[in-house]
């Protein structure tokens, strides 16, 4: 059960756990602020501990409103599309047939009919999105499930607001953001390792920092990649 913690403009997601101490995280893309707290905490105690936080809350919040965000797509032709961190110039083409996208060197073509409304264009792009993603994770999820010895039964890819992936220890599932396609491969490894370990540890704290670091020491550096890129415009629908 979540429980809001509202510190003037600042609204913050208690999560009480069965954990010894407590974690506090500003999440990307949008700053959502959660706590996670040992379950008997009292919820005035939370309140003192993210007051005397909310300089350091501010400050994190201030670098992710300062990153550099993508303009609405409009699907146009020549308009920059990314994918696995590649910028792309978008180009239609009528060939007649099936729709259809279409990779080269420099360019993401779109076979379809030139008439055909924006919303046409962006489903057939986040089709081929969904596909590039889940090709993409097949062998990730299995290379993360041999070294860690950790079993996933399943996998989901869908358009995510404010998280990069999720998962559900207790049905072994996990959630990709479709976006994880237009980021830098290394980025798609570090997520699924990330909701992997989260099968075994649910919280971010030491155990789950010293299993981040003994399968993929370079982590902290995939993450600020992650982070750095150009951010989904927050008036996309979802």
């Amino acid at each position: 059960m979540v429980t809001e913690l509202q510190l003037g403009n600042i609204t913050v997601d208690v999560i009480f756990k069965d954990i010894k101490n407590v974690h506090l995280s500003v999440y990307p893309p949008t700053g959502r602020v959660r706590i996670s707290a040992p379950d008997r905490m009292e919820i005035e105690n939370i309140r003192l501990f993210a007051i005397s936080k909310l300089g350091w809350i501010k400050k994190q919040q201030d670098k992710l409103n300062a990153q550099e965000r993508e303009t609405p797509r409009e699907f146009l032709e020549r308009e920059s599309h990314y994918l696995w961190g590649k910028r792309y110039l978008l180009h239609f083409a009528c060939e007649g047939g099936l729709a259809k996208v279409v990779i080269d060197h420099t360019r993401i073509t779109l076979s379809l009919k030139p008439d055909a409304p924006l919303e046409t264009r962006q489903r057939l792009l986040d089709d081929f999105y969904r596909i590039e993603l889940k090709q993409a994770a097949v062998p990730l999820i299995e290379k993360w499930e041999k070294r860690t010895g950790l079993q996933a039964e399943k996998f989901f890819v869908q358009k995510m607001k404010t998280m990069w992936g999720s998962s559900n220890p207790n049905r072994r599932t996990i959630r990709l953001n479709l976006e994880l396609a237009k980021k830098p491969h290394e980025c798609l490894d570090y997520i699924i390792l990330h909701e992997i370990i989260h099968f075994l540890v649910p919280n971010h704290g030491e155990k789950f920092q010293r299993l981040m670091d003994q399968y993929m020491p370079h982590w902290p550096a995939i993450w600020r990649l992650l982070n750095e890129e150009p951010l989904a415009h927050t008036d996309w629908t979802y």
